[in-house]
Formats: structure tokens, C-alpha cells, sequence
């Protein structure tokens, strides 16, 4: 028997849940969990690296890079082979402060959420 799996935290739900290649009727789905999604926003478009999200997600680092490989290669197959992704299950939890201390609202990890929307105003040192 393994060892149960650690809910991991994410800051907020898909906004879209499916895609799909265009002019294309696809029958293969690709299911990407939401906490893989979380580490593919949190690295890929956020810019941080894999230890400020094992931080973000409440993880070990060696978590997130296990959690970014699978999430990476099920992208990469559903791009290339034109499959439909879908986004949804997993073992996560909705950070219950997300508002406050996701850090979304600038990006940058080491922002208390003082620099409003703007990352230009962010007093840490916000990447652009």
C-alpha cells in the first residue's frame, strides 16, 4: 500500500477546464489534474521557480518537480498529437486566504499584496 497523498494548495480553480485543437472532432482526452495546472501557472506563467511553488503549494520541492514533469508531458502530448485536454481532479485544497496571500495579484513571491494590480508598483522587486 503507498503512501497517501498530500492534498496540495492552490490558489484558484481553472478558469477553463477543457480545450481543444480547432476543425478537429478529437476522441482521445488527455485529463491534466488541477494541481498540475496550479504548478504550470505557478512556474510557467507566474515565473516561479520550483521552490517558491512547493512553498506556494504547501509541498516538497521534489513534489512540484514530480507534479511539472507529468503536467508538462500531458501538455505536450495533447499540443502535438491534437488531443483534448481536460482540467479537473487531484488531491488539492482552494487556499482559504487566497485574496490575500496567493500572491496574484502581482506574481511576485515575495510580495505582501501591497503593490495593487500594478507589478511596476510592487517595493520587492516584481518580475515584468
Amino acid at each position: 500500500m503507498g503512501r497517501r497523498v498530500k492534498c496540495r494548495r492552490i490558489c484558484e480553480m481553472p478558469r477553463i477546464e477543457e480545450f481543444a485543437p480547432a476543425n478537429v472532432n478529437c476522441q482521445e482526452i488527455i485529463e491534466m489534474t488541477v494541481d498540475e495546472f496550479e504548478t504550470i501557472r505557478l512556474i510557467d506563467h507566474q515565473g516561479y521557480s520550483q521552490e517558491e511553488c512547493a512553498r506556494q503549494m504547501n509541498v516538497a520541492r521534489t513534489t512540484v518537480q514530480s507534479i511539472y514533469d507529468s503536467a508538462r508531458k500531458k501538455l505536450a502530448e495533447a499540443l502535438v498529437e491534437g488531443k483534448k485536454l481536460k482540467i479537473g481532479g487531484g488531491a488539492y485544497e482552494v487556499c482559504p486566504d487566497a485574496k490575500e496571500c496567493c500572491l496574484r495579484r502581482c506574481g511576485h513571491p515575495d510580495c505582501e499584496g501591497d503593490c495593487g494590480e500594478d507589478p511596476k508598483n510592487c517595493r520587492r522587486g516584481c518580475r515584468e
